[in-house]
């Protein structure tokens, strides 16, 4: 299968104020599109990420009011990176610390360095700093210059009790290759192997087996170029036995779903049409954009739903 890297990663939260709050106020990520969970329109769907949402830049939630916290660990997408750079750490260790942020001292990880931290709900993120070219242009946020800003991400971390199979699939199968091992981590690379294409697999025999709740990923989707390109990749994910959807049409990409074989729910999504389909691009996130299922319920739907500012 065709497959250009990471799309979207997809977490769970519990406060949707103080979910925007976090990610567009001290992160300084652009809130690129406000609206519903396709299959519970009483909860939003919100998108974080460059100015136009560019796949590879774009950390989504379904804000769920009062949920349980969930447990990071096995069987999840353990830990979202994203892509800053180089030497642009202290900076970030400073904003951080300055708005209460919890943060682990700064460590090197395949030569590069690594800040991690939680959201509010105790999501597990990560800057690293690296010298790799990566030309996606951060969102302007006027406490962020932009040579330090977020620019997408730089891969996400499966917590795995065993790898085999999921490197298997991953690299016989999604057109992944092992480039790095260090440690308990193995690092996986696809397309170009530029920042936003790679997946860490984390066997870490400490961590317990993850509880899906708050501060946890949903799933992690996988950009395919196109319609005809995810049609291939549903044949060949049928033929390897894997339960995966039918095309789901998600407005702004369209979808297939399936479990790798240790539990975590992959999503393969299409680069177009994008998230200027239905408002333009200087006014992307201003206003609740619903599928067109629920527009004969819009007032009661906004009714419901918390103000974000």
């Amino acid at each position: 299968m065709k497959l250009l890297g990471l799309h979207h990663v997809t977490a769970i939260a519990s406060d949707a104020r103080l979910n925007a709050a976090f990610y567009t106020n001290v992160l300084g990520l652009r809130l690129i599109k406000k609206t519903v969970n396709f299959d519970d329109p009483s909860t939003y769907h919100l998108y974080y990420g460059d100015h136009v949402g560019t796949p590879g830049s774009v950390l989504t939630f379904f804000p769920w009011a009062g949920l349980r916290r969930g447990r990071p660990g096995t069987g999840q997408a353990y830990a979202t990176s994203f892509s800053v750079a180089a030497d642009t750490l202290p900076f970030w260790e400073q904003r951080l610390h300055a708005h209460g942020v919890a943060l682990k001292p700064i460590a090197t990880r395949f030569g590069e360095s690594v800040l991690t931290f939680t959201d509010t709900d105790g999501l597990i993120l990560e800057l690293v700093a690296t010298s790799a070219p990566d030309p996606r242009t951060p969102w302007a946020h006027p406490e962020i210059a932009q040579a330090h800003g977020i620019r997408g991400f730089h891969g996400v971390t499966l917590a795995l009790p065993e790898a085999t199979r999921t490197h298997g699939l991953l690299t016989a199968s999604m057109g992944y290759r092992q480039i790095a091992a260090e440690g308990l981590r193995t690092r996986l690379t696809v397309g170009d192997g530029a920042p936003g294409t790679f997946v860490d697999l984390l066997v870490d025999p400490s961590l317990p087996r993850g509880l899906q709740g708050g501060g946890t990923v949903h799933h992690v989707a996988f950009r395919t170029p196109d319609d005809a390109a995810q049609s291939v990749a549903l044949e060949e994910v049928r033929a390897l036995g894997l339960n995966a959807s039918p095309v789901m049409d998600r407005n702004y990409f369209h979808s297939i779903y399936y479990r790798e074989p240790e539990g975590i729910l992959f999503e393969i999504a299409t680069d177009a049409p994008g998230f200027a389909i239905d408002e333009p691009v200087e006014s992307l996130g201003g206003k609740l954009m619903l599928p067109p299922q629920y527009e004969p319920q819009r007032a009661e739907i906004e009714a419901s739903l918390p103000k974000l500012s």
